[in-house]
């Protein structure tokens, strides 16, 4: 089937993300997953080819998404668009259609994904709109601020929170391409790990120009920075440990390993593929 570029010679064009989680394909129709893009997220539309659409996330990363995932509704998408936001931290959570345990379901939402607040929030629960105009409520705890910049002048903090963040997601279950609580892969960690506390980092294992992550020695490493092997990505925690996902040594998700041979959780295979350490710092 033909595909046809929408953007090119035209004005940008965009559409929201309304499903929990959008996979991010190398190719329309059946082919592998690159990423996936959350309820909530702004995506530039740059080409169609029947059902399946090419986009762009706000954190530069590009893929094919199922039409059926998106929001197309140019209204919403301008109302999203200047909406107050904020972020979902629980590893998964229901919107119900009222502010009790008992109430039904509007819709689900992964960590990272985004809400509207709408109005204050009462005995807990905190009312919220879905980028497509549903509204429902939520357990008001549930959500963080949306974090869109960063200062260098707080590292040690950003330094704990970025550790602290990549932490929560220990025990996932590793999926290829996956970047939520219901499965995550390498770059997917340690890229959501950044954006959650502002900061766009490269959605790959390698460190891409035009990105904040940029090479430094082994010797100054610390704590939320990255080490780089060959097609794998892990964050420093100190102390000689690293978190990871990794599909291979007998592991299959978010895991701590240790870079001393002594350390119980050492992983030997890895180490030796230490290709560079990246920071933002």
């Amino acid at each position: 089937m033909k595909s046809t570029n929408i953007s090119k010679g035209f004005e940008m064009q965009f559409a929201l993300i309304k499903a929990p989680i959008a996979p991010l394909m190398k190719g329309p129709h059946k082919s592998e997953r690159t990423d996936e893009a959350l309820c909530g997220m702004t995506v530039e539309i740059l080409e169609r080819c029947g059902a399946w659409v090419r986009v762009r996330t706000h954190y530069r990363y590009e893929g094919w998404v199922n039409e059926r995932h998106l929001c197309f509704d140019r209204c919403l998408v301008r109302q999203w668009t200047n909406a107050p936001k904020a972020v979902v931290l629980q590893a998964w959570a229901d919107v119900l259609d009222a502010p009790k345990v008992q109430g039904h379901l509007v819709g689900e939402i992964p960590r990272g994904g985004l809400l509207s607040p709408a109005g204050e929030a009462g005995d807990g629960w905190q009312r919220v709109r879905f980028c497509d105009g549903r509204e429902g409520y939520l357990w008001g705890a549930f959500l963080g601020e949306y974090r869109t910049a960063w200062q260098k002048e707080e590292e040690p903090a950003l330094r704990k929170a970025l550790t602290e963040t990549t932490r929560s997601y220990l025990g996932v279950q590793y999926r290829w391409g996956g970047k939520t609580p219901l499965g995550i892969d390498c770059s997917g960690l340690c890229s959501m790990a950044y954006l959650l506390n502002g900061v766009i980092i490269y959605r790959d294992a390698h460190i891409q120009p035009g990105f904040p992550i940029h090479e430094i020695g082994f010797d100054e490493i610390k704590e939320g920075d990255l080490l780089y092997f060959p097609g794998h990505v892990a964050m420093y925690l100190g102390d000689g440990r690293y978190i990871h996902a990794t599909a291979s040594n007998n592991c299959h998700g978010v895991v701590i390993n240790s870079l001393d041979p002594r350390a119980p959780d050492f992983r030997a295979d890895l180490p030796g593929k230490l290709t560079c350490c990246g920071s933002i710092f």
